[in-house]
């Protein structure tokens, strides 16, 4: 818990200083091994040409036969009983025995390396056919302050690589967390209610904080579009419901301004009744302008266009596209479209309605038509606009959100919305521009959707 509370530069580079720490002392403990290993068997082997040299010296009774050959040996030596007493010795050994006595044949360093000892030896113990032993030393202050030497020079030199490794950590943590704390700024800011503003990231690099901030980039875009679409949603239906509730308010003060009958109640509230449904159907209309751009992806199951039509109005649907229509789009959201628009052309427009399908490359084709008296020019390119209505089209019921909601739909799904009325074309949501809807003459409106096709095999 404390390592977490430390900032992050600060354990980044903590942990590389103990990552160093461990590959230091490893480096520096394989090489103190090798010279100790190079060291000790320059010493091992004067003691076995000692030991061959004096082996064949020695009688069965512990003497010597050549002293002189023996201490041309150059090496200190002595020959011990079974009890432990020397027996013989030479070459300046010391009267006490040069080995322990629990030492088992083989090599033994006798006394310390730290600290010094003048007197450190290392010794040879062989046994010999008489039951003696034969004990060989040879110094080792040599060694010893090699070693020690050595071992110095990789602490001072590990310490050094320590601290110059941990500067440069430190130098390339703060380096690395510079954008990190820029995009921290820039997100206080944000936060603050500068929600226009983007991080900076730059165009001639990939790596992982760019790629960071491209998606926070990405995050901030949806969360400003959110926050539109709730402010837009909040403001169109303060807009449209102070008009229903003031005038649910005049009503009811102009019912409490006298004493009335039952009928005359009776009659209020149908009144009242009339417009709580205005009420609920306006609210429902916002609510589905509010979600109308949460589009979801199609996923792996396409929506057959043709299936959604004939269950949306059958009756309406031109038989000259028998086959399904298959569009890479969430089925509720198609289902939607074809509601909106056929609900518009049969409100505002006159009969007949027709639907028809059809394909055109990539993309299907949806086109509602009527036979009513058509929109002004002027008013198609503003009739994919919220709560835009002609001024004969106030008395109908609707709140003007169909087409708005249609052409959000349109765009998300990436496709293309087009009006015609009275020889007229309008594109209202550009799409694909590679198909081409030819305008009808005459008075009929005609609203065109094109969606794409889903891709062959989903």
């Amino acid at each position: 818990m404390r390592l977490r509370a430390l900032p992050l530069r600060v354990r980044l580079v903590a942990g590389f200083a103990v990552a160093m720490l461990v590959v230091l002392s490893l480096g520096g403990a394989f090489v103190y091994w090798r010279v100790e290993y190079a060291l000790d068997r320059g010493l091992d082997a004067d003691l076995d040409r000692a030991c061959a040299a004096l082996t064949p010296l020695v009688g069965a009774d512990g003497g010597v036969r050549d002293r002189r050959a023996a201490d041309a040996a150059g090496l200190p030596w002595q020959v011990v009983d079974a009890a432990g007493a020397v027996e013989a010795s030479g070459g300046g050994a010391p009267a006490v025995p040069l080995a322990p006595s629990d030492a088992r044949p083989g090599v033994v360093d006798v006394g310390p390396m730290l600290p010094a000892d003048p007197a450190a030896t290392r010794v040879r113990v062989q046994p010999l056919a008489s039951g003696r032993t034969l004990v060989v030393a040879v110094a080792r202050h040599g060694r010893d302050e090699a070693l020690r030497e050595l071992f110095a020079q990789l602490t001072i030199a590990g310490v050094a690589c320590l601290v110059v490794s941990c500067l440069v950590g430190e130098r390339l943590a703060r380096a690395a967390l510079v954008p990190v704390e820029r995009y921290r700024r820039a997100a206080a800011s944000i936060a603050a209610g500068a929600i226009d503003r983007r991080l900076e990231v730059p165009e001639d690099r990939e790596d992982e904080v760019v790629r960071l901030g491209r998606t926070l980039n990405s995050m901030l875009d949806a969360l400003e579009a959110a926050l539109t679409r709730e402010r837009r949603f909040v403001q169109d239906a303060s807009h449209e419901l102070r008009t229903p509730l003031a005038l649910l308010g005049s009503r009811l003060q102009l019912a409490r301004r006298r004493p009335r009958s039952v009928a005359e109640h009776e009659e209020v509230l149908a009144e009242l009744e009339v417009d709580l449904a205005r009420l609920t159907r306006l609210a429902e209309e916002l609510l589905d302008a509010s979600t109308a751009t949460d589009v979801r992806p199609a996923g792996d199951v396409p929506t057959d266009l043709r299936a959604v039509v004939a269950t949306v109005a059958r009756e309406l649907l031109d038989a000259g596209l028998d086959a399904p229509l298959l569009v890479a789009a969430p089925p509720e959201q198609v289902e939607r479209i074809v509601a909106n628009l056929v609900g518009n052309a049969r409100v505002h427009g006159a009969a007949p309605v027709v639907v028809r399908l059809d394909a055109v490359g990539d993309h299907a084709v949806l086109a509602v038509e009527d036979a009513g008296p058509g929109m002004d020019a002027g008013l198609l390119a503003a009739a994919t606009e919220r709560f835009h209505r002609a001024p004969e089209a106030r008395s109908r019921p609707g709140a003007g959100l169909g087409l708005a909601i249609v052409a959000e739909l349109v765009e998300r799904l990436g496709g293309g919305l087009r009006l015609c009325s009275g020889g007229v074309h309008h594109v209202a949501v550009a799409g694909p521009t590679t198909v081409d809807v030819p305008c009808r003459h005459g008075d009929a409106t005609v609203v065109t959707v094109l969606l794409p096709r889903a891709r062959a095999g989903a």
